[in-house]
């Protein structure tokens, strides 16, 4: 099982910046395709932004312009910059990713971190 690590969570006044991390620990696992998603209390789990092994992004409406979805291959993390920060982005903002396991090359799908919190204050 991947184990990924989110981390840059916290809390931020509205107008602020903020930028999540997630990277697997463990046994070697490359990230192919990362994506993350957010859940606000009440609410479901909704789609924010992902990216490719070869940069290709896409985003939420409710997001593009203000978040910036990137990777580095070479540490195998994705991020999230997250900027213009509004209260309603507030969440649970959860890491999603496939990959493979370096050893065997046998590929995980829909791989979920553990949620890191990002609250938004008016």
């Amino acid at each position: 099982q991947v184990q990924l690590v989110e981390s840059g969570g916290g809390l931020v006044q509205a107008g602020g910046s903020l930028r999540l991390s997630c990277a697997p620990s463990g046994y070697p696992f490359t990230i192919n395709a990362g994506g993350w998603y957010r859940q606000a209390p009440g609410n479901e789990r909704e789609f924010v932004a992902r990216i490719t092994r070869g940069g290709i992004t896409n985003y939420a409406d409710v997001v593009k312009g203000r978040f910036t979805i990137s990777r580095d291959n070479a540490k195998n993390t994705v991020f999230l910059h997250m900027n213009s920060l509004k209260p309603e982005d507030t969440a649970v903002y959860y890491c999603n990713v496939e990959g493979r396991w370096v050893a065997s090359g046998r590929p995980e799908y829909g791989v979920w971190g553990q949620g890191t919190q990002v609250t938004v204050s008016s």
